[in-house]
């Protein structure tokens, strides 16, 4: 029998609640949770003293009238209670409805409400606020556990709105005091409401309002972690005792699999911050070996590091500069010698690997010189242990993707969707291609069709290589949007496919890249087609961008609403002598505006590979960074409805001539 190339493990359980039962035992005194004290001392705790507090707080949750098919508000950032939280409901055949805290009180009330929950749990007495402010809004709510210590003024305050509030202390005592009376048995009573959850019950309700408008509520089960599980071991192989940094937003369902992925090999979580001087502290502590990013988290990391070069200057940052240029040359011709570049279209293996290993062994010597000089230095402020990182949740710039490549920290980029659990695929970590997100897994049956504006034109498959709209069929794909057949409909067809709505190619190594989001296309009034995303990657290459929006629909010509990096363009007024007393006024300063006109027409050029109909014609700077939230979405993506309508008045003096 031939042996697959991307092995899926069928030995797991059927729920998610039994592999936490299972992998508990077998892991029991390795670490689950790293958590910082008060002190800020990083606290550590076993897979079995979790597991502990799980059946504990099962059985205080049954005390709230908490069974199979409830489900339960959970509105809190990053913390060691959230995964206790959630294993206890997954245990009881319950859902959770997450969500992080800087979600807007009308967002969570509309949440809370839509999806029935009679329970909710809080970070703080402000995310309770929220809700109280206009508690009509959610008739269906009776109690609100909150995690941190409410004032006493505060708590009579709360009181008046006829929620019941419980600490989250006092809940998990009444669980300890209930589990004491009778440890076997009530073990023996939560173990076996594990036993009768099913792989169709749901595990989370995940609202996403992506970045176009209204919250969908999409349902995730257990079947379909257990089938994104199986693939675990293949493409993310931990071993017992590795740490994962964990520092998106839990409630996000890229973050949220790490809390599953602990389970299958026995590793652990620590909780941090995605601030760049936390995460670096936090690093060396923890030495993680894994770690979840969004492109932007890694962006931070990298230019951060590049601003501290900069501002050593001399000698220092011009061997920095040296090295990460020869690095990356030295990266793309070691992927040719060993075949790991994308293939879009054909390509001779063996004239790839001859073009590309003279270059290699010329520059392998100034490679290593440049590890030990200036590379091995950064690894270790990353906690010296970093087997990879794992970027998602849009696309990967292609100076930071070089920059890690060159560094020699292997960071290896996925793709998927909140309704598909998430992962369609991900760089074989043996096999990793840049340019692509990746072999695509086995229990996914992925094509790309002809489109026009999202619509697709056919059902048949395009061959490698051709661009087409994406459409995925299989085991991880969600049971549907809570409360809205018909929506679920207009994205899964009669036979099982569902519609991405992302633009993309799959390869001739079967991996797919993306290309860009149907609906985002951008049509110029000449008829000429644009994927923003293409575009605005390309300008994020600048150390002097912190964001980029690109616009021009209908119009003669593209604009750019553009955040700068505060810190890079203050830097630069300063050492050309250009005096300013207010940081939006010197953003009118015409040395600033010439300097972003230069970064634009060399970031987005003809030499770069771009079409001269992507030209750049104008552009206005934004003194305020974007928000998540206001105009980014919880995994920081740009909301482009929303910053088109903030900043209507901006974009139109960009095409009002």
């Amino acid at each position: 029998m031939k042996k697959e190339k991307f092995p899926v493990d069928k030995s797991l359980p059927d729920t998610l609640s039994k592999l936490i039962k299972e992998r508990c035992a077998k892991f029991a005194g390795y670490t689950m949770q790293a958590s910082k004290n008060k002190d800020g001392i990083f606290e550590y705790f076993t897979f079995a003293e979790v597991y502990e507090r799980v059946i504990e707080l099962a059985l205080a949750y049954k005390t709230l009238g908490i069974k199979k098919g409830s489900h339960v508000a959970l509105i809190s950032d990053n913390r060691r209670e959230w995964l206790i939280c959630d294993y206890a409901l997954l245990c009881l055949g319950a859902a959770d409805v997450p969500r992080g805290c800087d979600s807007l009180g009308k967002e969570l009330r509309f949440i809370i409400s839509f999806a029935d929950c009679e329970v909710g749990i809080f970070e703080n007495a402000k995310q309770l606020r929220k809700i109280t402010e206009n508690i009509s809004e959610v008739p269906l709510l009776k109690t609100a556990i909150v995690f941190d210590p409410i004032p006493e003024d505060e708590m009579e305050d709360l009181n008046k709105t006829g929620l019941k509030i419980i600490s989250f202390a006092d809940l998990m005592k009444t669980g300890h005091e209930i589990y004491e009376s009778d440890k076997a048995a009530k073990k023996a009573e939560i173990e076996n409401d594990i036993d009768n959850v099913t792989p169709d019950d749901i595990v989370t309700m995940i609202f996403t309002s992506g970045t176009t408008g209204t919250p969908k509520g999409v349902m995730l089960t257990h079947g379909n972690y257990i089938s994104e599980a199986g693939n675990v071991e293949t493409f993310l192989p931990t071993k017992a005792g590795e740490m994962w940094l964990s520092v998106l937003p839990v409630w996000h369902v890229f973050e949220r699999i790490a809390q599953y992925i602990v389970l299958i090999g026995g590793s652990g979580l620590a909780y941090s911050k995605p601030v760049a001087s936390v995460m670096l502290n936090d690093m060396n502590v923890i030495k993680p070996n894994w770690i979840f990013g969004v492109p932007r988290l890694w962006e931070a990391l990298a230019k951060g590091v590049n601003q501290v070069m900069k501002k050593k200057g001399g000698i220092t940052y011009k061997l920095f500069k040296f090295f990460i240029s020869v690095g990356t040359h030295y990266a793309n011709n070691r992927d040719r010698v060993t075949g790991k570049v994308c293939r879009i279209t054909k390509r001779n293996r063996f004239l790839d690997g001859l073009a590309g290993i003279i270059p290699f062994i010329l520059l392998w010597p100034l490679h290593k010189l440049g590890d030990v000089l200036v590379f091995s230095k950064l690894k270790q402020k990353f906690g010296g242990g970093l087997r990879f990182g794992i970027s998602g949740g849009g696309a990967l710039q292609k100076d930071i993707e070089n920059f890690y490549r060159a560094a020699g920290i292997r960071l290896i980029e996925g793709y998927g969707l909140t309704e598909t659990t998430p992962v369609i695929s991900v760089r074989y970590y043996k096999e990793a291609r840049p340019g692509c997100v990746g072999a695509i897994w086995p229990n996914w049956e992925v094509k790309t069709v002809k489109e026009t504006h999202g619509v697709p034109l056919s059902n048949e498959p395009l061959p490698p290589g051709e661009q087409g709209l994406i459409f995925v069929r299989g085991p991880q794909l969600m049971k549907g949007y809570y409360k809205n057949p018909e929506l679920t409909e207009k994205v899964i067809d009669k036979d099982g496919w569902f519609n991405t709505g992302d633009l993309g190619i799959i390869t001739w190594d079967h991996e797919l890249k993306i290309t860009g989001r149907a609906k985002d296309t951008i049509v110029l009034l000449g008829g000429e087609n644009i994927e923003p995303l293409f575009v605005e990657s390309g300008l994020l290459a600048s150390d002097y961008i912190e964001s980029a929006m690109l616009t021009g629909q209908d119009q003669k010509y593209l604009g750019v609403l553009i955040v700068p990096n505060k810190d890079a363009v203050t830097t630069y007024a300063q050492s050309s002598g250009i005096e300013f007393n207010d940081y939006k006024a010197l953003l009118d300063n015409q040395k600033i505006k010439d300097l972003f006109a230069a970064e634009i027409a060399s970031k987005v050029s003809v030499e770069n590979g771009y079409r001269v109909c992507e030209k750049i014609n104008k552009f206005v700077l934004v003194p305020e960074s974007f928000k998540i939230g206001e105009e980014l979405s919880g995994k920081q993506e740009m909301m482009r409805y929303k910053i088109a309508e903030k900043y209507a008045d901006l974009i139109t003096t960009m095409f009002t001539e």
